[in-house]
């Protein structure tokens, strides 16, 4: 048997609700706010049958560009060949959620003006680059009177049968 081309082949778990969690579609799906720019994560659900996305939009994370009464416009990319092309579909709002991949650069953002206005006030200098991790502290160690082992690696012997 040939494969098929219809647009739901192979989505039999991609759609499928998680365990426990099927019936009907909680009522702060509907609750959520979104506004023109704000970034989603597209998400199928096989629960509703309307509004839904392509297989190939899941997973995917695009911007907010128009709202509806039921639907949400979102600009995705997708590759095609070697092409990158930005795609504007229509999706119900069962489908997607507030992505959290800005989450860290807004935190930082608010902890960088933080540190800015403290050091206006103090009049100093404020290193906002991220930083790496510095190396950790000399310390000691107790043996509590026990000789410290040393470890080697056993040298390597080739064997042949």
């Amino acid at each position: 048997m040939i494969n098929t081309k219809g647009k739901r082949r192979g989505t039999r778990y991609m759609f499928s609700r998680p365990f426990r969690k099927h019936g009907v579609v909680p009522l702060a799906t509907y609750m959520r706010i979104y506004k023109k720019g704000d970034i989603v994560d597209i998400k199928g659900m096989g629960t509703v049958q309307k509004g839904m996305p392509h297989k190939c939009y899941h997973g995917k994370t695009g911007r907010v560009y128009s709202v509806t009464h039921h639907a949400i416009g979102i600009v995705v990319n997708k590759q095609v060949k070697v092409k990158i092309l930005a795609k504007r579909i229509n999706v119900c709002i069962e489908r997607i959620k507030h992505s959290k991949s800005r989450d860290s650069f807004l935190k930082h953002v608010k902890e960088n003006d933080q540190k800015k206005k403290e050091a206006k006030e103090k009049g100093t200098w404020v290193q906002l680059k991220h930083q790496p991790a510095p190396p950790r502290e000399a310390h000691f160690v107790r043996t509590n009177g026990k000789e410290p082992e040393l470890f080697e690696p056993i040298p390597y012997e080739f064997m042949a049968r």
